[in-house]
């Protein structure tokens, strides 16, 4: 069952934080749990998950982090709910078990799922961080000043 929870859009942010912020070096978790104020506890178990999901590439070594793992254009929210949704499914959730939940409510219930779901694919990456962009959201590197000699 889908959930739009806060770990959900905590997740949204995140993914969407590299997107913006991934150039050319990847993005470290504790930049964006800095930026975002996303507890590290929600997000180093999402951020493993986007990885095995393909939504996420995790490099390793002392300038790691976290790059997409495609194209900005080719990820889209909707990934990133699933994968969440995923996760939030293996917590556990009992669901409907009456017979009014289960002939009435659930199907109503599914048929929105795949209606936000749908809406949800239809926004990528690069929408938001063109978004971010409109806004004059500072990006990492404008943010901070560089004494690279």
């Amino acid at each position: 069952m889908l959930k739009l929870t806060r770990k959900t859009l905590l997740a949204i942010e995140a993914v969407a934080d590299i997107a913006y912020n991934a150039r050319p070096d990847p993005v470290q978790a504790r930049d964006v749990t800095e930026r975002q104020g996303i507890p590290q506890r929600y997000l180093e178990q999402v951020m493993q998950a986007l990885v095995r999901a393909g939504v996420l590439k995790g490099v390793r070594g002392p300038r790691g982090g976290y790059t997409l793992a495609r194209e900005r254009r080719r990820i889209t929210v909707g990934d990133v709910v699933r994968v969440v949704s995923t996760l939030d499914q293996e917590d556990g959730d009992e669901g409907v078990t009456s017979a009014l939940g289960l002939g009435v409510v659930a199907p109503i219930w599914e048929e929105m799922q795949r209606e936000l779901l749908d809406r949800l694919d239809r926004v990528t990456m690069e929408d938001l961080c063109r978004e971010a962009q409109r806004k004059r959201v500072p990006r990492a590197d404008e943010a901070r000043p560089d004494f690279t000699i």
